[in-house]
């Protein structure tokens, strides 16, 4: 099974989002199943086969969460993240901004959904191959 080490090390090459596909590719090659990011503090949960789980520790303090969403905002954001315009820490703060309280990624899928705090889907992303 996958170690926090090896995605670890697989997402620090991930500069933007611009690098977020192959990223993707590389922690499936290794196992991860999904995982489910929490904006908060972002401490991820990845899932791999036979219900195995391991959980990473939170990256930074943690961010207020916008009490509702702004779809349209979030997506302004988020586009400029793909496109290599923030880092990971900078979309986290827009995310908290406009209401994002976490993403789930499932890899069998490839798609990444954003929830708000009341687990209402606010966008589904297919994730392109790299």
């Amino acid at each position: 099974m996958f170690t926090i080490e090896q995605i670890e090390l697989a997402h620090s090459k991930v500069k933007s989002g611009a690098e977020f596909p192959k990223y993707i590719q590389e922690i499936k090659e290794i196992g991860v199943t999904a995982f489910e990011t929490c904006v908060i503090d972002s401490h991820t949960e990845y899932f791999g086969e036979s219900d195995f789980k391991a959980k990473s520790k939170p990256k930074y303090q943690e961010l207020e969460i916008a009490n509702s969403s702004d779809k349209v905002e979030f997506i302004h954001y988020l586009k400029k993240h793909q496109h290599g315009e923030t880092d990971y820490f900078t979309f986290c703060q827009h995310c908290a901004e406009t209401g994002i309280e976490k993403w789930l990624v499932r890899l069998d899928k490839m798609t990444c959904t954003y929830y708000d705090k009341s687990e209402n889907e606010i966008l589904v992303e297919i994730i392109p191959t790299a």
